[in-house]
Formats: structure tokens, sequence, C-alpha cells
């Protein structure tokens, strides 16, 4: 072929870089058809109820969606697209529920919070005939109580978590004995919470009698309950600490117990609050245990070692039993309990993120 022939031929367009790709609203507009599509399907032509529209309607997205991606942009588009959505999927289907159950507590709840539910006790306002409680009962003793049992049982399970953790880190690594706690400590996490209830009840009444109820035997029950997660929280966190951190301690000549109280903890420090923040919102809620142990009452007592003690979730089923009246105030009990447990998380990340080690230099 001569040089003529050459430049007589036509010049090949380069193959383009870019694949072709859907339009920036594509998601919208299948969206729009999957939600046409679920009204069709579901309520008019098989006679779903309404809510059956989001499930019809997602399952066409999930569908119409990358393959329409498939046919535009390839199959690595159309399977990254189905991914996305799966994972959108997932998130909404976790964050629905929660704003829902958020959402309705709120609306329930917050008609009965006012300055005399929160300052007086049930024994504030009865009814002369029945005796039972009106709207407008207080709920300041359940406040009280729940602080004071959860408190005594932080007491209980904070230095009993730590110092397992510290056995299982630094001391027992390897030993029958630290594999025979982890699984003992494995098996008191899936333990029924009621289970923790009778355990403190048949603790008691061994030394105090039959029918013996006090404030600290809910504070015991919720310590069996609270233990595994504080030794968990604890040993996970300790082994997150540089072993070259222990090293450089014991070449300096400290001993095991000042590096473990000077080095270890205070690394670990801001990760072991947070599970124990954790612990203590997990078991605030508690029903079973609380009402088995510890019972009801309807006034304030400040003595965990005498009488029964009023606690949030079993003031929540007492005011539900007695129908819509008090069912107002069970409402605004349970929007205080979810506010308390609020408040615990929001505490425990702002003490996280304060005694975090510092990675700067």
């Amino acid at each position: 072929m001569t040089a003529t022939d050459e430049a007589l031929m036509p010049i090949a367009e380069p193959a383009s870089l870019i694949n072709p790709q859907l339009p920036r609203l594509a998601w919208l507009v299948a969206a729009a058809i999957a939600v046409i599509l679920g009204i069709l399907v579901g309520p008019l032509l098989l006679g779903w109820s309404w809510w059956s529209v989001p499930f019809v309607a997602g399952i066409a997205l999930l569908i119409g969606l990358p393959a329409w991606s498939a046919v535009v942009e390839g199959r690595r588009a159309a399977v990254d697209r189905t991914v996305t959505l799966l994972v959108f999927y997932a998130v909404t289907g976790a964050l629905v529920p929660l704003v829902w159950v958020l959402g309705y507590t709120v609306a329930k709840g917050l008609p009965a919070i006012d300055w005399n539910f929160l300052t007086h006790d049930q024994t504030s306002k009865l009814d002369p005939v029945t005796f039972k409680q009106l709207p407008g009962a207080g709920v300041l003793h359940a406040i009280l109580g729940t602080l004071w049992i959860t408190l005594g049982a932080a007491v209980i399970s904070i230095p009993i978590g730590l110092m397992t953790a510290v056995y299982l880190v630094e001391y027992g690594r390897g030993t029958w004995v630290a594999r025979t706690t982890t699984i003992l400590v494995d098996v008191m996490t899936g333990i029924p919470s009621i289970v923790a209830g009778l355990f403190a009840v048949a603790l008691f009444t061994e030394f105090g009698g039959p029918g013996t109820r006090i404030g600290v035997m809910g504070s015991v029950a919720l310590s069996l309950l609270m233990i595994p997660t504080v030794v968990r929280a604890g040993e996970e966190m300790m082994r997150l600490v540089p072993a070259d951190l222990r090293e450089a301690s014991y070449a300096l000549g400290v001993p095991k117990w000042r590096t473990i109280v000077k080095v270890v903890i205070p690394t670990a420090f801001g990760g072991i609050v947070t599970g124990v923040m954790l612990a203590i919102s997990r078991v605030i809620g508690e029903t079973a245990p609380l009402l088995v142990a510890v019972g009801a009452m309807d006034y304030f007592n400040n003595n965990l070692f005498s009488e029964r003690m009023a606690t949030l979730p079993v003031y929540i089923i007492s005011q539900y039993k007695q129908g819509a009246g008090p069912l107002q105030n069970a409402w605004g009990a349970a929007l205080l309990l979810i506010a308390i447990v609020m408040v615990l998380n929001i505490v425990a990340r702002i003490i996280g993120t304060i005694f975090a080690p510092k990675t700067g230099r």
C-alpha cells in the first residue's frame, strides 16, 4: 500500500473512554414508575391493603432500575446500582421503625408531661371512690427509684466487670480459667432477664425469708445483665492497646499492676466508659427482673435496703393495666425513659471522644 492510498483511507474515530450513563434523574423516574406499579398491582389488581404499596414498589424498583442500567451502562454498573439499592433498603428498614416509635411515643407522651407529673408521686391524685390513679398522677418516685436501682447495679457491675476484663487480658491469657470465664460470660450474655430476677428473689429469700422485696434485689438482678457487657467492652478495649506501650513501661522498670493502672486503663478509658454506658442503657429499661424482684410502690423510697421501690418500667406496666386515663401516664413515663437512655448514650459518646487516645503529634 502506497503512501497515497494510506492518505485516502478514512480516519477511524477513536474509541470513547466514557461508557454511556443513565440520566441524573433516572432513579427518580424509576421510583415514580415503581410507585405507580405498586399502586396498580397491590391495592387495585390483587386487592391488597395500601401497606403493600411500598413493598411492591421496592421490589419493582430493585428489578427495574438495574435492568435499565444493564441495557444502557453495562453489567458492572447494574450490579453496583443493585447493591446500592439493597444498602439503601437496609438503612431505611432500620430507620423507619426507630423514627416511627420515637415519633409515636413523643406524640402520645408529651401531653402527659407537666410540672405536676415530674414533681409528684402516685399518691398525689387518687380517685376517692375507686382509688385508681387519675391522669395527673406524678412519676417522680419512679424516676428516682430507677436511678437508685441502676446506680446500685452499676456499683456492683463495674468493678467486677473491669477486674474480670483485666484478668482475661493481662493475667489469664491462654489459661483454662480464662477460657472457662469467657464461656461463662458468653452464656450470661444470653440469659433471659426474668432468670436474673428469679435468681435475685431466690438469693434474698434465703436471708430475708419469703416475700422479701427490696430495692437492692433489683440492683443485683440488673447487675447480672450488666456484667457480661462490661466484661466484653473492657476486654476488647484493653486488647486494642498496643503491646509497645506495655513493653515501654516494663523497660522503664514499672511493675505490671502499675502499668495496667497508669498505661492500659487510661489508654482504653474512652472505650470502657462507652461500653459501661451502653450496658447501663441496656438494663435501665428492663421490666421482668424488676417486676419480680422489686415490685411496685406508690411513693418514693430512697433506701435500697428497705421496702420496695418504684421504677419506670414497672410504673408503665401498672399504668397501662389501669385503662384509658392512666394510659397517658404510661406514655409519658415511656417518653421519659427513652429520654434518659438517649442522654446516657450522648454522655457516653462525649466521654469517649474526650478520653480517646490522641493520634496527632
